[in-house]
């Protein structure tokens, strides 16, 4: 028998958050946004060249701004 994620050709991951998503979705409001707080995260990253660790940036504003000098480029 095989798992329903694998049938639907997600990742055990991904099923997983989409899971919490829905749990997070179904709770009263005062619990909902307490475990929507907890769901958040702010992953962070450094570029390392020449053995020595570059500036922390975070992931998510990173991704934006490539994304957008991305879409910036195509439109050329």
């Amino acid at each position: 028998m095989a798992f329903a994620w694998k049938a639907a050709g997600i990742t055990y991951n991904r099923y997983l958050a989409i899971a919490a998503r829905v749990v997070r979705r179904s709770l009263q409001e005062k619990p909902r946004l307490q475990a929507e707080r907890r769901g958040e995260m702010d992953l962070r990253f450094a570029k390392w060249q020449n053995g020595k660790q570059g500036e922390n940036k975070n992931l998510a504003s990173a991704n934006a701004s490539a994304m957008a000098e991305a879409a910036g480029k195509e439109s050329l």
